[in-house]
């Protein structure tokens, strides 16, 4: 049972939303850019009709926020690309391979992941979230889903091989934990 509505954002821009119940959804709400320009918003399945609106209201103003990053972000999956091939150099000696890098825009929780084995083995994903974030933040996070390509786990041979690499290690995770507490999220590691 979905349902159709209109928003607009700050630019008077019109968007079709179309609300979604969902029974895997228990607590929190959902939206991505479907293919053909819509948005799909799902919703936990008992969420009273009431909450619908401030959700729609959100969505909205995450919309204003990406158009405003997309603006002032030059960042592109090929400047990841070079950015990682020099972190690349510069920590682990050209010793790492991958197949891809690039921003995505559905990660939540995490800031980025790395595939080992299958058919999307050393493909590398990086959360659009912190493209704004402070430069040794963002190639702490590409250093460390780097590490993953040698060590798939948080063990503590993966931790010493990225410490030894990427001298700004605790520092970013410092940054990554008090911007995790101010917004009241979890700050655990494993969460990357």
């Amino acid at each position: 049972m979905a349902e159709k509505h209109t928003i607009r954002d700050s630019k008077g821009a019109e968007h079709t939303v179309i609300v979604q119940r969902d029974r895997r959804l228990s607590k929190s709400a959902r939206w991505q850019r479907e293919q053909d320009g819509t948005i799909l918003l799902r919703v936990p399945y008992r969420i009273p009709k009431w909450q619908i609106e401030p959700l729609l209201t959100d969505v909205a103003k995450s919309l204003d926020r990406q158009a405003r990053q997309h603006r002032r972000s030059p960042r592109t999956d090929d400047d990841l690309q070079e950015r990682a091939q020099y972190i690349n150099q510069t920590c682990f000696h050209g010793e790492i391979q991958w197949t891809a890098i690039r921003w995505v825009s559905n990660m939540d929780r995490r800031l980025g992941s790395c595939t080992n084995g299958g058919t999307t083995d050393g493909h590398i994903r990086i959360s659009e979230r912190i493209r704004e974030w402070p430069q040794y933040v963002i190639d702490y996070v590409i250093a460390h889903e780097l590490a993953h390509r040698a060590h798939s786990n948080h063990s503590e041979a993966f931790w010493s091989f990225l410490q030894q690499a990427y001298p700004q290690t605790e520092r970013a995770r410092g940054f990554i934990q008090g911007h995790r507490y101010a917004l009241g999220e979890s700050t655990d590691e494993e969460q990357d």
